[in-house]
């Protein structure tokens, strides 16, 4: 319940849950971006290795994993739809076949 102090104007004084409801935003749009750059920075690597050997293996799963916390990370904030962020990271089709069920 918020409280408005008489001369205020009409303006809102934040409550306890407020404060709350501002911090766990910022840390949800945090964790997000860290996400986010793990994303870009294991895509980055596999784009790098074009070889075909046992480390791309290794990198294309590390890519794999990260896109798929990511993709977890941004459902948690309540975004359901991933074609733009597919297309942002431009993350390749051999990442995104590794996406299935774990």
């Amino acid at each position: 319940m918020a409280l408005r102090l008489p001369g205020q104007g009409g303006r809102r004084l934040q409550t306890g849950l407020d404060t709350l409801d501002h911090e766990l935003a910022g840390e949800m749009a945090t964790s997000l971006g860290r996400a986010g750059r793990r994303v870009a920075e294991t895509l980055a690597a596999l784009k790098a290795h074009e070889c075909r050997d046992e480390a791309r293996i290794v990198l294309r799963k590390a890519a794999a994993d990260a896109v798929h916390a990511y993709f977890i990370q941004r459902e948690l904030v309540g975004l359901r739809r991933h074609h733009d962020a597919i297309k942002d990271y431009a993350i390749p089709d051999e990442v995104l076949a590794r996406l299935g069920a774990r």
